[in-house]
């Protein structure tokens, strides 16, 4: 795995709030290597939510893993814990030692295609702690991805690469959305690795 030399990342928010985006982390061969492993050897299950009252089944996939059988609530809907497998230790470790954060969890998403995105939303839910840090490994297709700042409407976007790292903390959570947003233009699957810390 070839690492850069420069970890530095500067802050892609103009203010309330610090995300780092490092870019490419390793290179494109062991980039396409994680991503098939990835798509191969995760549990995949599609999404779950309940809105207004309904249980909705989404087109994409997630995957929860970490240290113990920590419970994750968000959307109404509670996913209990697998344990780690080999890939994703190795990337968790990774991305500690470039971010210098600590992590116990993972939240995996598949988007299959481009079509497949997520809508505005902060991760903000109690079990992460205030000001939490949740950093963002990103295979495969390389999607736009968006910041909305709650008060001012301000956005910021950039295009996550294939094996690249974004890092969000501060109160970025607190004071920003964020979204992938669908496009037709892209038919190749992305996987999204959010490493986080469940608070106990």
């Amino acid at each position: 795995m070839d690492l850069f030399n420069s970890t530095f990342a500067p802050n892609i928010l103009p203010q309330d709030g610090i995300v780092n985006y490092y870019g490419q982390i390793m290179s494109v061969k062991a980039a396409q290597e994680y991503t098939i492993q990835l798509l191969n050897n995760i549990a995949w299950k599609n999404d779950e939510a309940i809105i207004y009252g309904k249980h909705i089944i989404t087109k994409r996939k997630v995957a929860w893993y970490a240290d113990s059988n920590f419970a994750y609530t968000y959307s109404k809907i509670t996913r209990e814990a697998l344990p780690w497998t080999a890939e994703l230790l190795t990337l968790k470790k990774l991305t500690e030692e470039i971010t210098q954060k600590t992590f116990n969890s993972c939240l995996l998403n598949l988007y299959q295609t481009g079509e497949e995105g997520m809508a505005w939303h902060s991760d903000d839910e109690k079990s992460l702690g205030k000001d939490t840090a949740i950093a963002s490994l990103s295979f495969g297709a390389e999607r736009k991805f968006a910041f909305k700042h709650k008060k001012t409407q301000e956005k910021v976007e950039l295009f996550l690469q294939n094996g690249s790292l974004l890092l969000m903390h501060g109160a970025t959570q607190t004071n920003w959305l964020h979204r992938l947003p669908p496009t037709k233009k892209i038919s190749l699957p992305r996987v999204n690795l959010t490493f986080r810390t469940i608070v106990l």
